[in-house]
């Protein structure tokens, strides 16, 4: 992590316990909005990190049905569990806006914190742009009008200026707008599994996959991690939740039932229900089976359900990033300004408009390549943020948590390394562009670190005094 800008003594923050916890919450959570509730939360949660079964064919057309249900069986356990509880623990500690970034600025001070807002902000905004395109796309299957020309542009534009301006109006609405787009979007899989029972012959559940076909070991592992992963994105709204130190808890292990449950199922009933056809098995693929097993109007509304799944992933991943931006001018690694709420509704305006302004640019561009570098950067500030709540446990034990992860020290090491050398293993496994891509886009974050840092010390622009007494070797 390079200790030049890194402290080997803990920084006085660290025996300050509830200075940044207090500075944040004050800045953000004493307000009159209205705060997440617990069902609310959980299906915002959820569609962070899932959406629906959607996107899961792709690990039995890699590996053949016994290797994708023992991957959604036991993925979640060495992977999702661990960045789950690594959430609970420190979005109640810390239960402010900003999340990870809150948690990586307390543990290696502001430098490494901006870092991490930099690359979570850049895989939050870029994976954003693909939603809407996502829905048209599935739309397009119904409506063949979006497939090219001035009507996809438009339902792409339309889609993204509705999606975020109904964040604008407000978290609470989201987090409900989220209970009913889950339902829906979920009820059709529910169909297609008690459908499917009557036909289901169990044997076809251990298939290793067809003769002939090689199995795709990165397409495997990389549906995997993309269909359990961003369990701490929710943490960047902790300001915004009601008792976030009980709340909390609660939601990531609903919303882990839910995810495990949403994908497992549909998956054994799919699989179990037709014979295996393994080239078929690619995203989209669940309404060609539910047209074989129930017909059409089944297929149907397995792709208006995308479509719906798609809006939940926006409204998520869009609140994820507002609260961020929020919560980085909170700790003063971003201006005061970019913390602005709207006098009406009491939400992040600014912090909406720039994710929302950044995806309609990347919507009109093949960013394929850019999405790749994008979760590169993610798997940097998930290594980052393990680092971080090992810090913290070992520097900080003294330090009240409402919840904590009961393992000791040693424990919670090991809980660590194993998702890490999977993230490790990710990461050897990109392309020489995605190295270039992302090694450019951190000398950027680094570089905007500094540039920030000489405008605060100039006073050319306003910061909020949030994070003014965590300090560590790189501003001494």
């Amino acid at each position: 992590m390079g200790t030049a800008l890194s402290s080997s003594q803990p920084p006085p923050f660290l025996e300050e316990e509830e200075h940044l916890t207090t500075t944040a919450a004050a800045a953000t959570g004493d307000r009159n909005s209205k705060k997440l509730a617990l069902i609310p939360l959980v299906f915002l949660i959820y569609f962070e990190v899932a959406g629906g079964p959607y996107g899961e064919e792709s690990a039995v057309g890699a590996a053949g049905p016994l290797l994708a249900i023992l991957g959604f069986l036991i993925f979640p356990f060495i992977w999702s569990i661990p960045e789950a509880l690594v959430t609970a623990e420190l979005a109640t500690t810390f239960p402010g806006n900003g999340g990870f970034v809150i948690w990586a600025h307390k543990a290696f001070g502001p430098f490494w914190g901006s870092l991490m807002g930099w690359w979570k902000l850049l895989s939050g905004v870029i994976n954003l742009a693909s939603y809407p395109i996502l829905s048209v796309d599935y739309l397009m299957l119904v409506f063949p009008i979006f497939s090219s020309g001035a009507p996809r542009y438009i339902a792409i534009l339309c889609s993204t200026l509705f999606l975020s301006f109904l964040n604008y109006i407000g978290l609470s609405i989201v987090g409900y707008t989220a209970v009913g787009l889950g339902i829906v979007s979920l009820s059709p899989f529910i169909l297609l599994s008690l459908i499917s029972i009557p036909r289901i012959d169990p044997s076809r559940w251990i298939s290793l996959g067809q003769e002939g076909v090689k199995k795709d070991w990165r397409l495997f592992f990389n549906t995997l991690f993309w269909n359990l992963n961003f369990w701490d994105n929710a943490s960047t709204l902790a300001g915004e939740v009601y008792q976030p130190q009980k709340t909390y808890p609660k939601a990531l292990f609903s919303a882990g039932i839910l995810t495990c449950l949403a994908y497992l199922i549909p998956l054994m009933a799919a699989t179990g229900a037709i014979p295996l056809d393994q080239e078929n098995w690619v995203d989209g693929y669940f309404a060609n089976v539910a047209e074989m097993v129930a017909g059409k109007w089944l297929k149907y509304w397995i792709e208006i359900g995308a479509v719906f799944s798609a809006i939940g992933l926006f409204e998520a991943q869009m609140s994820s990033c507002a609260y961020q931006i929020l919560g980085m001018a909170d700790l003063g690694v971003l201006p005061l300004f970019f913390g602005e709420r709207s006098k009406r509704f009491n939400t992040p305006w600014v912090g909406i408009l720039i994710p929302t302004m950044v995806a309609l640019m990347v919507s009109f561009m093949d960013f394929t390549q850019i999405i790749s570098s994008m979760n590169f950067l993610y798997s940097l500030g998930m290594l980052l943020e393990f680092a971080s709540f090992l810090w913290l446990r070992s520097k900080m034990s003294g330090t009240k948590r409402p919840y904590r992860v009961p393992l000791p020290l040693p424990g919670l090491v090991i809980m660590c390394l194993i998702p890490s050398g999977f993230l490790v293993y990710v990461m050897t496994i990109a392309t020489k562009a995605v190295y270039l891509v992302s090694a450019l886009l951190t000398l950027v974050g680094i570089a905007w670190y500094f540039v920030m840092r000489f405008c605060k010390s100039n006073k050319w622009v306003e910061f909020s005094s949030g994070g003014e007494n965590d300090t560590d070797e790189d501003l001494n």
